[in-house]
C-alpha cells in the first residue's frame, strides 16, 4: 500500500554533539595576551641587541625601523589583497569541483577527484612557478593586446591548490550529512539538485566554514611565496630595506615586524573560527 503523507519521514537538521575544544583554545588569555607579550619581549630584545651591535655614529635601530615600517606595511597589504582574490577564485572553483566529486556521473566524479588530488598534493611554489612562466605575459582579444600582469598570474597560481583544498572540504562536508537526509528527501520526491541545494548544502556549509577559514589563514601566510617569483610584497620590501641600510643587525627586528603584522591579522581569524564553531553548533 502506498504510504500516506503522514507516514513520510520529516527532514530535520542533523544535531551534532557538542565538540570538546582543545585545552589550548580554552584559554584565550594564554593564546592572546601571552603570545603578544612574548612577541613584545622578543621584539624589544632584538631592538636592544641591534642597537648594541650597531656601529658608532649610526642611526638608532628604532629610527630605521620606523622609517621603513610604512613601506613594509604597504607590502603586507598587497599580500592581503592577493590572499583575498586567490581565496575568492579558489573557493568558487573548489565549490564546483567538490560538488562534482559526489556526482552520480562516474566520469565527472572521477575527473573531479583526480584534479583535487593532483593540485592538493602539489607543492604550492611549483604551481606558482608554472602559473608565472606557462601563462602568457599578454594576449590578444579582438585585435587588442591586453597585458597579463604577474600579480594576476600569481593569484591563479595560488588559487589552484586553494581550489583543490576547498573541493575536499566541500566533499567532506557533504559526506558528513547522514544518509537519512538523502533518503527522506527522495521519499518527499525532491530531485537530487533540490536535495543538494535546499537540504544538504545548508547543513554542510556550517561544517565547512571552520576548515575554510583555517585554509584562508594558511593561504595568507603562503602569499609570501610571490616574492620568490619577483612580485613586490611585504617580504620583498623587508629584504630591500635590509640591503638599502646595509645593517645586518637589523635583520631580526625587521623580520619580526613583518611577522607581527601577519600574526595580528591571522590570530583574529583563528578566534573568529572558534566563535563560528560555537555559534553554528546545534546542541542536542
Amino acid at each position: 500500500m502506498r504510504a500516506g503523507v503522514t507516514d513520510l519521514p520529516v527532514l530535520m537538521p542533523f544535531r551534532a554533539p557538542t565538540p570538546i575544544a582543545p585545552s589550548g583554545f580554552a584559554a584565550p588569555t594564554l593564546l592572546g595576551g601571552g603570545t603578544l607579550a612574548s612577541f613584545a619581549i622578543l621584539f624589544c630584545a632584538s631592538l636592544t641587541l641591534a642597537q648594541v651591535a650597531a656601529r658608532p655614529a649610526t642611526e638608532s635601530a628604532m629610527t630605521v625601523l620606523l622609517r621603513w615600517a610604512p613601506l613594509i606595511f604597504e607590502g603586507f597589504l598587497f599580500n592581503i589583497l592577493i590572499s583575498f582574490l586567490s581565496m575568492a577564485l579558489g573557493t568558487l572553483v573548489g565549490l564546483l569541483v567538490g560538488i562534482a566529486q559526489v556526482s552520480l556521473v562516474a566520469p565527472l566524479r572521477k575527473s573531479a577527484w583526480g584534479l583535487t588530488q593532483f593540485f592538493r598534493n602539489a607543492p604550492w611554489l611549483v604551481l606558482l612557478f608554472y602559473a608565472m612562466f606557462l601563462l602568457p605575459f599578454e594576449f590578444r582579444l579582438f585585435g587588442l593586446t591586453i597585458a597579463f600582469p604577474a600579480w594576476v598570474k600569481a593569484i591563479i597560481g595560488l588559487a589552484l591548490p586553494v581550489a583543490a583544498n576547498v573541493s575536499e572540504i566541500v566533499r567532506g562536508g557533504i559526506r558528513s550529512i547522514p544518509s537519512g537526509q538523502w533518503e527522506s528527501a527522495e521519499a518527499l520526491a525532491f530531485t537530487r539538485r533540490q536535495t543538494m541545494w535546499m537540504i544538504i548544502l545548508p547543513q554542510a556549509f556550517k561544517r565547512m566554514i571552520p576548515p575554510w577559514m583555517n585554509l584562508y589563514a594558511i593561504l595568507t601566510m603562503a602569499t609570501t611565496l610571490i616574492s620568490v617569483v619577483g612580485i613586490q610584497d611585504g617580504l620583498t620590501i623587508t629584504r630591500a630595506a635590509l640591503v638599502a641600510e646595509s645593517r645586518p643587525e637589523l635583520m631580526i627586528p625587521m623580520y619580526l615586524l613583518l611577522l607581527l603584522m601577519f600574526f595580528a591579522y591571522c590570530y583574529p581569524i583563528a578566534r573568529a573560527t572558534l566563535a563560528l564553531e560555537r555559534r553554528f553548533n546545534v546542541k542536542g
